[in-house]
């Protein structure tokens, strides 16, 4: 099947994030926040869902539920599911667990709050990398305990890699008690070697820490690359929780469905026992994510050969129209993290600026990825080319009149 990823759709009434909720979560704003464009003249690059339609595979299986008519109280009580999950981990990343270890949650963030007030007293604290996904200092926020950081290094090319030598001093901080891992990470894109994990791993198993490996951008990589789960390098460590979602693959987040693997059986026990919809899914949610497992493979294939696309074309923009922005091509992920620090060195707010100068959506800087960030911006490629075309072309045009004052 031949897949239209060049389609615009329109979002717009459809209550999404992406269209109508993106002055609270970028400017921590309400309706008084104005711009000098109406909500539908901007260009989104911002939040990490796709602006492709969802896989016809996956939507023929939405409609013979509902088809079923009724849409009660549902849950997980056959291994239909994991074995479909299973198969999945087994064919792209030669791993797979089991069974018992599975809990699903309505998504990744909601399980960090949860797993963090779990595992963590108020005199303890959660370590991350930075820059890094913001979710994971609300994660600690939310629990009322502390966060450490540990800065990853910046390379000339762009690239970033762990400071491994910081890392373990963090690690070996008397208060920390919990890592949250990004593999592959987020915002960088950077999939970690094996000799990477290994590497953190070791530290980890040291100090005797739980550590959450949060994978949900583990399907999203570049073609002819291969996602090695953490629980591949920490096989028998029992305090390990790994995170994937398949409707972060297959975009469905609006379905809100994760697979949260937890190794320990008492905290399993205690995640279930605190979970608030009490082993209720939504049934669509579970379709969907069944059905991506099942029939959602070529349209995944497909996906990621249009990504790769997108960032060429937007490496080979940026080299010949902005040469002072620093990108590489991420190994993961479909989010561009550029350094803009040249480009506009004296503009500290740079979801702002571009906002208000050239009507487009994007999220950047220390406020929304923790630390280690300030003069970068993170770019959503998951879109039709033209829309990242007409995106650039205004973001240049903001940037060459800023510069000429």
């Amino acid at each position: 099947m031949n897949y239209n990823f060049d389609e615009i759709i329109d979002r717009r009434h459809t209550n999404a994030l992406n269209t109508d909720g993106f002055r609270g979560y970028i400017f921590h704003a309400g309706p008084e926040k104005v711009f000098p464009y109406k909500d539908e003249e901007f260009v989104r690059m911002w939040v990490a869902d796709m602006e492709f339609g969802v896989a016809p595979e996956i939507l023929d299986a939405l409609r013979s539920r509902i088809d079923r008519r009724i849409f009660g109280y549902t849950g997980i009580y056959d291994s239909e599911y994991y074995e479909a999950f299973s198969k999945w981990c087994l064919d792209h990343y030669d791993w797979s667990f089991p069974q018992e270890q599975l809990c699903v949650s309505p998504g990744i963030i909601p399980a960090l709050y949860q797993l963090t007030e779990t595992l963590c007293t108020k005199d303890e604290k959660v370590l991350v990398n930075t820059p890094a996904y913001g979710y994971f200092a609300h994660a600690a926020e939310y629990a009322g305990v502390g966060i450490l950081t540990s800065p990853m290094l910046k390379k000339a090319d762009g690239t970033f890699e762990a400071d491994f030598d910081d890392f373990e001093k963090k690690c070996a901080d008397p208060s920390c008690k919990l890592v949250f891992w990004c593999n592959p990470q987020n915002p960088s894109g950077r999939m970690w070697t094996e000799q990477e994990l290994k590497k953190a791993a070791g530290i980890i198993q040291k100090y005797n820490l739980w550590v959450v490996s949060d994978e949900i951008h583990c399907d999203l990589i570049r073609c002819g690359n291969r996602h090695i789960p953490m629980a591949k390098v920490m096989t028998d460590y029992p305090k390990l929780i790994t995170c994937m979602a398949p409707t972060k693959t297959f975009n469905m987040a609006g379905l809100a469905f994760s697979n949260i693997i937890i190794r320990d059986a008492a905290l399993r026990e205690r995640f279930k026992d605190r979970d608030k919809l009490f082993g209720m899914v939504n049934p669509m949610s579970l379709t969907a994510a069944k059905a991506a497992y099942e029939v959602g493979g070529a349209w995944h294939e497909e996906l990621k050969k249009y990504l790769d696309a997108n960032f060429a074309f937007v490496k080979q923009y940026l080299a010949e129209k902005l040469p002072d922005a620093v990108m590489y091509i991420p190994e993961a992920t479909y989010l561009a993290w550029v350094d803009m620090s040249k480009c506009l060195p004296d503009v500290e707010d740079m979801p702002d600026f571009f906002a208000n100068k050239a009507g487009v959506l994007l999220e950047g800087g220390n406020s929304l990825f923790v630390g280690n960030a300030a003069g970068y911006i993170r770019l959503n490629l998951a879109m039709p080319r033209s829309i990242i075309k007409t995106g650039l072309d205004r973001m240049t045009d903001a940037i060459e009149k800023h510069n000429s004052k």
